[in-house]
């Protein structure tokens, strides 16, 4: 569980210098760069590292402790567990190496009919590999529970964990099928075409559900942490499987709300996936209502009164208390944004401008990810058996953290209207239509100052921790439901009709638009290698 954390961490903090460093030479604040081509390295390094290894990593070692702590047993298949990280850390360096080198400006999202070295996708299938062992470690640690455990009720963060495995081993087969049948076979010089058209509907299988994937993390400590670490209880478990298993059904049939501007689909498709975008509100609100109630308890058994005065009585001086919050404002910003996103016609005026850019991080970058650091907190002392006792330290790069994350976002949103581009090298801010967006794009680099010291303290915080003194922990628990026990109805303890619900909806959605494309003649575009002209 440590190695899967630290080489997750480790990656995230390269991965935010990256960023920083993007945000400068985009800026008013230096000349242009000389090589362009170096700025789009650092993007396809930054988002490789942000979108595939690090969440993936941060799911895998959780969802291993998650076994542990919740199951009450030793993990079955550790072989494979540790075969699954290396998998993981021999795909990452085998394909930041040719991005390292120039060979793969491709972009965390591929971007066909633009080929770049072969190593690259190699090392993406070979963490997408890693990550579908996790998922069959998952499945099978949990089988030899029920076998033991005959008619129990699954443990809520093994239910919650578990949704998240199946919901990846899902949506993570579109970009696998694009790379291994459209963009591999290009790149070993087998063909020297692609149909682009095609290879963006499968990565939109991806694009989307991938973010909910990130996400499970960050919900199953909204539900299983945040209450007991607060003093109070879970307003309801029946509940919050609900809202796991929506997220199951409608995180998939939704990706293409990504290619609105898209041609090659039709209208009717799109209008279908908004539709079904907007149903992924769903368990949204439905998490929000649970944890702000649970919260709510917990300020109440702590002596609040009155309509609002159990707010005074929270833990506000615990890093978890102020992560959830936290957590909650990111996550109304940017799902706001994505409001627009969803929409058919706004989509036309935000759409691949730097409004994008500050919606994702919004969600990824700041509702999510604050919940990484929380959990990690958490997790720590039980993990290393030595106390984690930088209270101020945590909240500091917590506060750092949030209030960097806003500083960076909200320009993005104003210069995104405007119609600033997103994943450009640089502008001409002496233009006058351009002049008006130099102070937005400073103020975003100190944002981004902001988080690296935050992510500097979060990593200082957690080595700390490794130092200090040994302690005798009482045994981990997670948080406890105002009403337990009872029969769980079966629907809520297993995950049969979910999956086929979940398989159905992504035949439906996705059926008709991928069976047109293949059929079409003529679709295919030459491919372009990195470095090369059209």
């Amino acid at each position: 569980m440590l190695a899967h954390f630290w080489v997750a961490f480790a990656a995230f903090f390269l991965a935010l210098l990256l960023g920083e460093w993007q945000m400068y030479i985009r800026s008013p604040l230096r000349d242009w760069i000389g090589n362009p081509e170096l700025y789009y390295r650092a993007v396809t390094a930054h988002g490789t590292a942000m979108g595939y290894v690090f969440p993936t990593l941060v799911a895998m070692g959780f969802g291993y402790a998650i076994v542990e702590l919740s199951l009450k047993q030793a993990i079955v298949g550790r072989r494979w567990a540790w075969l699954g990280f290396w998998l993981v850390v021999l795909g990452t360096i085998t394909a930041m190496i040719p991005v390292s080198m120039g060979l793969a400006t491709v972009l965390y999202t591929f971007y066909p009919p633009l080929i770049g070295n072969p190593f690259y996708y190699i090392g993406v299938v070979l963490v997408v590999v890693g990550s579908w062992i996790w998922v069959g470690s998952m499945s099978v640690n949990l089988y030899v529970w029920r076998k033991a455990n005959p008619g129990a009720t699954v443990p809520l963060p093994m239910f919650a964990n578990l949704a998240g495995a199946y919901l990846w081993a899902w949506t993570s087969l579109g970009a696998a099928i694009e790379i291994l049948f459209q963009i591999l076979p290009v790149a070993l010089g087998f063909k020297s075409t692609i149909d682009a058209g095609l290879a963006r509907v499968f990565f939109s299988w991806t694009l989307h559900a991938i973010v909910y994937f990130w996400l499970m993390p960050a919900y199953i400590a909204f539900y299983t942490l945040v209450p007991r670490a607060i003093g109070g209880r879970l307003y309801s478990d029946k509940m919050a499987r609900i809202s796991f298993v929506l997220f199951l059904v409608f995180s998939m049939p939704i990706g293409i709300h990504h290619l609105f501007q898209d041609p090659q689909v039709g209208s009717g498709v799109k209008f279908m996936h908004a539709v079904f975008t907007a149903m992924v509100s769903v368990p949204t609100l439905l998490t929000i209502f649970t944890i702000t109630a649970s919260v709510e308890i917990a300020g109440r058994l702590r002596g609040g009164t009155g309509p609002f005065g159990w707010l005074n009585k929270l833990p506000w001086q615990n890093p978890m208390m102020l992560a959830v919050a936290f957590s909650f404002i990111l996550l109304g910003f940017g799902g706001a944004g994505g409001l627009i996103n969803m929409s058919y016609q706004l989509d036309f005026a935000v759409h691949n401008t730097q409004w994008i850019t500050g919606h994702f991080h919004l969600i990824f970058g700041g509702a999510i990810v604050i919940m990484y650091f929380a959990l990690a907190y958490d997790l720590w002392p039980h993990l290393t058996g030595r106390a984690l006792v930088a209270g101020r330290l945590m909240r500091t790069q917590l506060w750092t953290w949030f209030v960097g994350m806003i500083v960076l976002t909200f320009p993005w949103h104003v210069v995104g209207i405007l119609g600033m581009p997103r994943r450009m090298a640089y502008f001409d801010y002496s233009h006058p239509e351009l002049a008006a967006q130099a102070v937005t794009v400073i103020i975003t680099f100190f944002g981004g100052l902001m988080l690296v010291f935050s992510g500097l303290l979060f990593i200082l915080v957690l080595l700390r921790g490794h130092r200090s003194a040994p302690i005798t922990l009482p045994a981990f628990t997670f948080s406890r439901a105002v009403h337990e026990g009872g029969r769980m109805p079966a629907a809520l303890n297993g995950y049969a009709l979910w999956l086929a619900l979940m398989v159905g909806l992504s035949v439906v959605n996705y059926g008709y638009p991928i069976t047109q494309l293949i059929f079409l003649e003529q679709t295919s575009v030459p491919a372009v290698p990195v470095g090369e002209q059209p």
